[in-house]
């Protein structure tokens, strides 16, 4: 039997987003993968809603299995020194992913900008937005905003970066911010909360699911309160506090190894359901 793993069907649910939209084979070929397999494995509840509206497969014929965080995502010590890319400066909040208009970066670059206009003189006056992800089309238009702004150091885009400079950016971050319209789960958002980072999400996607109530959740696009979210994390401690205890504790219900044990069940009862002699085994 084929079993597949879908991630999430953004490139059918929201073409907008999809650089292959075009691609009429690329449709054709995920369809029909969908379509033929035995069963399906996919990220979140939000993404088997999704996969059962664009392919009109049975909810049954899908399971959930979140995906897990590696063990080198922990929180720094107090004090811990080590080097972050160029061109980071504290305090910064941090988007971690590759920048495309999904990922809608522009509203959490306005949020930074007008904590800026709003707090000069305050903590919040030096606020940076850290952009760690390579760029999928948006880094221009970023760049542009900024300067049209007149501070071009609210930005500073690093590209992709080595997975022990990726932990020390989450680590030194005063928030993770995450405004993506669409995912089928959204990795850094537990890489962050498994860092000890409050997340500051999009209320949009699997976003939810995964966050839990151990961050905070703002509308698609609408920067005025990503801002005040931010300034919240500079300025109460202990909301902030309580954040980063409710994110290490959620984080510790996802891990690999059950991401592992969970896929490896769906194999077994699938081979199981087929009589293939080898569905014997234990998960």
């Amino acid at each position: 039997p084929i079993i597949l793993t879908i991630h999430d069907v953004s490139y059918a649910r929201r073409p907008e987003f999809y650089a292959y939209r075009s691609g009429r084979l690329r449709q054709w070929f995920y369809r029909r993968s969908a379509l033929r397999a035995a069963h399906i494995i996919t990220d979140s509840d939000f993404a088997r809603r999704e996969i059962v509206a664009a392919y009109d497969i049975p909810e049954s014929r899908i399971t959930v299995v979140p995906l897990g965080v590696g063990a080198s995502f922990t929180p720094g010590r107090e004090g811990e020194e080590g080097g972050v890319p160029a061109g980071v400066q504290a305090p910064y909040v941090l988007h971690v992913g590759d920048l495309q208009p999904r990922r809608d970066v522009a509203t959490a670059l306005r949020a930074v900008i007008a904590l800026r206009h709003r707090l000069p003189t305050s903590a919040c006056g030096h606020i940076q937005l850290v952009c760690a992800g390579g760029d999928s089309g948006s880094a221009d238009a970023l760049t542009r905003l900024s300067a049209d702004a007149g501070m071009p150091d609210v930005l500073a885009l690093v590209g992709a970066v080595s997975e022990g400079d990726l932990v020390r950016l989450y680590q030194r971050a005063v928030a993770m911010v995450y405004p993506s319209l669409y995912e089928g789960f959204g990795l850094p958002v537990l890489e962050a909360m498994a860092c000890g980072v409050p997340v500051i999400g999009a209320r949009a996607g699997s976003i939810p699911e995964v966050l839990g109530d151990a961050g905070i959740l703002v509308q698609s696009g609408d920067s005025g309160s990503m801002a005040a979210a931010i300034e919240a994390m500079m300025t109460d401690p202990g909301r902030r506090a309580d954040l980063r205890a409710r994110g290490l504790a959620r984080a510790a219900t996802f891990s690999w190894e059950k991401t592992a044990r969970e896929t490896l069940r769906v194999y077994l009862a699938c081979l199981h359901r087929a009589g293939h002699p080898r569905s014997s085994g234990t998960a």
